[in-house]
């Protein structure tokens, strides 16, 4: 079994082996040494444990592919930046996702049409909404902060604050329709007074 006889050989040592047969068994005993290394990165960046198993197996398929493709000198340097990058690359999709799923959810009568992510590119209601926060009952400006603001999940902000899924949901629901009323009306004084 090469796995118990090369339990000491080198990153260095392994890599060679493979680039020399080809064998992803090399690949194997070399992977299974950063299996936590990987399973760390993917947690501290995704912050879900299902995610970042799921990760850590997509990230062993990459590196498997890409070896086959070029010689990597630092092993382990490699390896982290590959796992940082498919990290970045997860939330770059789930915000994506978070960016439609708000548009949706805003999408009201046409009179709504500012919607609240036409209103936050601009940096002037940026002001506003960080006013108009505070102005919300504590509940709601808790749970729209983490929801949008620090790009929770329903379930992560209801493990945080300990209300039901049900509450986090109204509490957001109602936050972001106060939070909306309050910028309008703030920007509306505005266009008056001038």
């Amino acid at each position: 079994m090469k796995a118990d006889k090369h339990q000491n050989s080198t990153d260095q040592e392994l890599l060679e082996q493979f680039y020399t047969d080809h064998d992803n068994e090399w690949l194997g005993i070399l992977l299974q040494r950063y299996t936590l290394l990987l399973l760390g990165v993917s947690m501290k960046y995704l912050k879900n444990e299902e995610e970042a198993k799921d990760s850590v197996q997509q990230i062993f398929l990459k590196v498997i592919q890409e070896l086959q493709k070029y010689k990597v000198e630092y092993f382990k340097s490699w390896l982290y930046m590959v796992a940082k990058n498919h990290c970045l690359m997860k939330i770059r999709e789930r915000q994506g996702k978070i960016t439609t799923e708000i548009n949706d959810r805003l999408q009201g009568t046409p009179e709504e049409e500012t919607d609240l992510q036409a209103l936050l590119q601009n940096n002037h209601t940026l002001d506003l909404m960080e006013v108009s926060l505070k102005e919300l009952n504590a509940e709601q400006q808790q749970c729209v902060t983490l929801f949008y603001l620090q790009k929770k999940s329903y379930q992560e902000v209801s493990e945080e604050t300990g209300y039901s899924m049900l509450q986090v949901k109204s509490f957001i629901q109602n936050g972001k329709r106060n939070l909306k009323i309050l910028i309008e009306k703030k920007l509306q004084e505005e266009t008056n007074t001038k």
